[in-house]
């Protein structure tokens, strides 16, 4: 089975035949060069200075394995995406449609919305369940999620869902207490649970990036994100229904059994990011997740997390291409 791989320290990665070589960059004895097999590799993420050439992203591009950037303070920078092999020309024109018929780009927008608040509301009636005093934002929160289908437009509906997302963070130092929090703060991250949001968020969106190049669409041409240059903004819509399930209950687990501690973050002047530990931690948690799975309602089997942002994408798909008259997002039943 493929899997994700994450390169923290710095080095020079390179093709030997079949094989992916990597060689860290120092002098100790245990610096030594590690070989990944290309057919087990489905994409990989690059947090440290690595060098490669042209001779490597060839190989990669024909492999059809993605290369997510992140920088040093942990924010996504870019992908290397190879070549869209399973693009097709027809899902083009009618994934185009959907974007500029306003009836069908709305339908599908308040979609991402109605399908992000819900996990939403589903994560703070759980922890509710479990002690924690939140039953004024789960009353507020289920009173603008009826907005939703009035919303005429796109702006009105962003409006909405910034409205909703900003009673959930309410509830963070509800549910992780002994964390400060004033609110979310992005660049940069100014404590610990804004740079695990920012972090989380981060990988959400390239795994989101990933499903999107599995499936027919084009990752450019989104729904409710306005697409803009130079960015996969249909990925910035998969993940808003998903961060609240794999996200936000990854850090309020991680953080509520200690998993992470003072170590795991770095404070630099006014901003807060995850230190090499903490950012390990967090992606060994990660990918956990994603591969753990839940038995999924319809088909009847168990699922991994990871295919299930594929199936989304398959749902968004038929929708798109008029195989499916209504588009409904992903809702957690646990």
């Amino acid at each position: 089975m493929k899997r994700a791989y994450y390169l923290f320290n710095p080095g020079r990665m390179s093709r030997q035949d079949n094989t992916l070589k990597f060689e860290p960059t120092g002098t100790e004895e245990d610096q030594k060069p590690r070989f990944l097999p290309v057919e087990g590799v489905s994409a990989l993420y690059i947090f440290g200075s690595v060098d490669a050439n042209s001779a490597l992203y060839n190989f990669l591009g024909r492999k059809h394995i993605p290369v997510h950037f992140f920088d040093y303070y942990e924010h996504y920078t870019g992908t290397f995406s190879p070549r869209e092999h399973l693009l097709a020309g027809q899902m083009l024109v009618n994934q185009t449609n959907a974007y500029r018929l306003s009836k069908r780009r709305l339908h599908l927008a308040a979609g991402f919305v109605e399908g992000a608040t819900f996990n939403m509301l589903k994560n703070l009636k759980y922890y509710q369940g479990r002690g924690k005093e939140l039953e004024y934002l789960i009353e507020k929160l289920g009173a603008l999620r009826l907005l939703i289908g009035t919303a005429a437009d796109i702006p009105e509906l962003m409006g909405i869902e910034g409205n909703c997302r900003q009673l959930y963070y309410e509830a963070f130092p509800i549910i992780v207490p002994g964390y400060a929090w004033e609110g979310r703060s992005k660049r940069p991250p100014t404590n610990e649970l804004n740079a695990l949001v920012s972090f989380g968020n981060s990988l959400c969106y390239s795994v989101c990036l990933d499903a999107i190049y599995n499936s027919q669409l084009n990752p450019t041409i989104s729904f409710l994100h306005e697409p803009g240059v130079r960015r996969y903004s249909l990925a910035l819509d998969v993940s808003e229904i998903f961060k609240p399930l794999l996200v936000d209950r990854l850090l309020f687990r991680m953080c509520n059994k200690r998993e992470l501690g003072p170590k795991d973050f770095d404070l630099v002047d006014n901003a807060c990011f995850l230190s090499e530990r903490g950012r390990k931690a967090f992606v060994a948690a990660w990918e956990e997740k994603l591969k753990d799975g839940i038995q999924h309602r319809k088909l009847n089997r168990r699922v991994t997390y990871r295919h299930l942002l594929r199936l989304e994408c398959y749902k968004i798909a038929k929708y798109v291409m008029k195989l499916e008259e209504r588009y409904e997002p992903f809702h957690a039943w646990w």
